[in-house]
């Protein structure tokens, strides 16, 4: 009988703990496939592919975040970043750093705060994608904290044109 009961106890656990993480991945699960797709991205013919790497968050206003990820040799990326507007504004800063050197290779806000970035990469390399919300007045949102969004990064790819003449 202690047997059963404890192991009741231990199911009605589990079941408690993954209700909770599940609640809170659901707060902003897949925001990055459904809002971080750029006007001119829907139109694009040069068929960018869902990356397995992008990711979607709850954001508190003034926080960071950094994620890594592995960019391959011979592949066109595209990075979108996006929040949701009517709570953060559309303040979001991102820099991407190289893994190994911490060179940073781009920041937003040096280009007029684009959401949007896009790059050939000529080798293999792991990269740093740091994402800051900064502080600011918010609006509330059922679910989520006052001060805090949903902000998602979304990694598209492809294989890079070959450029001069092929060989044979």
């Amino acid at each position: 009988m202690k047997k059963l009961i404890s192991s009741l106890f231990v199911a009605g656990l589990v079941t408690l703990a993954s209700s909770q993480l599940l609640a809170q991945t659901s707060v902003c699960g897949q925001f990055h496939r459904t809002r971080c797709a750029m006007d001119g991205s829907k139109d694009d013919d040069r068929e960018f592919l869902y990356n397995a790497q992008s990711k979607s968050g709850l954001f508190a206003q003034g926080s960071t975040s950094k994620l890594r990820c592995v960019v391959y040799k011979g592949m066109d990326y595209r990075l979108t970043v996006c929040a949701e507007t009517d709570i953060l504004g559309d303040n979001i800063q991102f820099k991407i750093y190289d893994g190994k050197t911490q060179e940073q290779l781009f920041d937003n806000t040096k280009e007029e705060g684009a959401k949007q970035f896009e790059f050939s990469s000529s080798t293999t390399r792991q990269l740093i994608i740091e994402v800051f919300i900064p502080s600011g007045e918010t609006k509330g949102a059922k679910g989520k904290p006052l001060d805090a969004a949903c902000v998602g990064l979304l990694i598209e790819h492809k294989v890079s044109d070959r450029t001069g003449f092929s060989q044979y």
